[in-house]
């Protein structure tokens, strides 16, 4: 049995799936950004660095991490879980939080891994899987918050 309104569009556990997704996309952010502290899961971590490219700890072997970068991955995740609260909030976060995914992406691609300008140490692991999470965040936003009016008026 679930409080779901049977005539909302996926609405399930009083939630709508756009809300259910920035939850889930604000949890996964925060558990990385824990992750990204903890010797063994991050490699390398005696070369943990507050932030730069001298930072040469690696997240599951695969993402260069930084502390800053680290914080910055917890604070957008926390950021998800309060705007996740409602619809909008969730429209809105995916949405704006996937554009600035897109430019981490793009800025990483630009000023290059071992610049002095990668002050929060993307290698090309990250700058390319901010790309595909920029891109599936504003595509979930934009898809799963179509009907948020439809569903507001029908309430």
């Amino acid at each position: 049995m679930t409080t779901a309104s049977p005539h909302a569009h996926g609405v399930h556990f009083g939630r709508t799936d756009v809300q259910n997704v920035g939850m889930g996309v604000g949890i996964v952010l925060i558990v990385v950004g824990v992750l990204g502290f903890i010797p063994g899961i991050t490699t390398q971590y005696s070369e943990l660095r507050f932030f730069g490219p001298d930072s040469k700890a690696m997240f599951l072997s695969l993402f260069q991490v930084s502390m800053l970068l680290n914080i910055v991955q917890l604070a957008i995740g926390a950021t998800g879980l309060t705007m996740s609260r409602n619809g909008m909030g969730a429209r809105n976060f995916l949405m704006g939080f996937g554009l600035l995914y897109i430019i981490f992406s793009v800025y990483g691609l630009i000023v290059g891994v071992g610049s002095a300008a990668n002050f929060l140490s993307f290698n090309t692991m990250d700058n390319w899987t901010h790309m595909v999470l920029g891109v599936a965040m504003i595509g979930a936003g934009w898809l799963l918050s179509r009907h948020l009016a439809d569903d507001a008026q029908t309430r």
